[in-house]
């Protein structure tokens, strides 16, 4: 597969996975939820954090994800949104540890960190 293509693949599929997360999933509650949240800014709560960091990283994840998924036609900075949200995994993939949450609700933040750090690859 070229590279192009793979990179716009991975921009499609990250920036997707991220709306759908932020803008549609957010009030859901999934297997995947740190603590008993049920929801995203409870999840926050259950961390412990501030409810106005719940907002910073909602809007660069959903900022984020829209500069991925534009930027397969647009020339926008991919390679800054990919680097912002891989940090942002490992913040999460760092709070599930801390709280000793099972491995499995890590999982989604994991795949999303390795494919943004094969998008930075590929770029």
């Amino acid at each position: 597969m070229p590279a192009r293509t793979l990179a716009s693949a991975l921009q499609l599929i990250i920036g997707a996975a991220l709306l759908n997360v932020w803008l549609l999933r957010a009030r859901q509650s999934t297997a995947y939820r740190g603590g008993a949240a049920r929801s995203l800014k409870q999840e926050f709560s259950e961390y412990g954090l501030p409810q106005a960091l719940f907002y910073v990283v909602g809007t660069l994840k959903v900022i984020s994800g829209v500069i991925l998924i534009a930027g397969v036609w647009l020339p926008l900075p991919v390679a800054v949104a990919a680097a912002v949200v891989a940090m942002l995994m490992i913040g999460a993939i760092a709070m599930h540890i801390r709280m000793k949450d099972a491995l499995v609700k890590s999982v989604p933040a994991a795949l999303i960190l390795a494919m943004c750090a094969a998008l930075l690859m590929v770029l």
